[in-house]
């Protein structure tokens, strides 16, 4: 059984960066560029239109910022949310978490290899965001760094209702670890991680893996995480 066809909008200002994203993207077998656009109301216009599997949005664009761009597209209220992955650079941490909360279900350094570009079209096209652990560990950690402390992880899993083993899963997530990876190292099957997974995220009131990794980081629960 072949998987369906990954079509993505690729949305950047700079003309080199999408045509380096195309071509990276355009040889990969089940990869499709269905479309470019040069900035956010473009790239709205255009998802809209398409409706590709995936968008790959970037934060600074004129008309229309990135921000903008994951909220009207997959942000709370939105019918039919998309999959946007935010191009983002090290130097734009407080737009993170802004673009979590607007339903961005993942993040992407500008500079990120050709093969970390395809793996994020990729989990972003199953619903499994990536969460590059670059980008995980220096974004998303600055959200601990405003909490309380170590004292809080158990306290926070607790009220969330969460068991040990989906405090396990939890951290992993927060550090960047893919569903397959979760399950070797704590010997679960895949699908045993997704049922997991859907638990977290209900108790949790997270709509991906993404929301679950940042909530991991603003209450304290990665120390300790493998």
């Amino acid at each position: 059984m072949h998987e369906p066809q990954i079509d993505v909008v690729i949305a950047d200002d700079q003309e080199l960066v999408r045509m380096g994203f195309s071509l990276i993207l355009g040889v990969q077998p089940g990869i499709t560029v269905a479309g470019e656009a040069a900035d956010g109301v473009e790239c709205v216009e255009l998802a809209r239109r398409l409706r590709p599997r995936v968008v790959l949005a970037d934060i600074r664009m004129p008309r229309l910022d990135g921000l903008e761009v994951v909220r009207q597209l997959a942000g709370p209220g939105v019918a039919d949310p998309m999959n946007v992955v935010v191009i983002t650079t090290f130097d734009q941490d407080d737009y993170v978490r802004t673009a979590l909360r607007n339903g961005a279900c993942g993040f992407l350094l500008k500079d990120a290899s050709p093969a970390l570009l395809v793996e994020a079209v990729q989990a972003a096209a199953r619903g499994d965001a990536l969460v590059s652990p670059a980008v995980t560990v220096r974004l998303l950690r600055r959200l601990e760094a405003t909490e309380r402390g170590m004292a809080q992880a158990p306290a926070a899993s607790d009220a969330a209702g969460l068991s040990e083993r989906e405090r396990d899963i939890v951290r992993l997530v927060a550090v960047g670890r893919t569903n397959q990876e979760i399950g070797d190292e704590l010997f679960l099957s895949l699908s045993t991680v997704k049922t997991y997974l859907g638990r977290i995220q209900a108790k949790l009131n997270a709509r991906n893996r993404v929301e679950v990794a940042a909530w991991a980081w603003e209450h304290g629960a990665v120390r300790g995480s493998r």
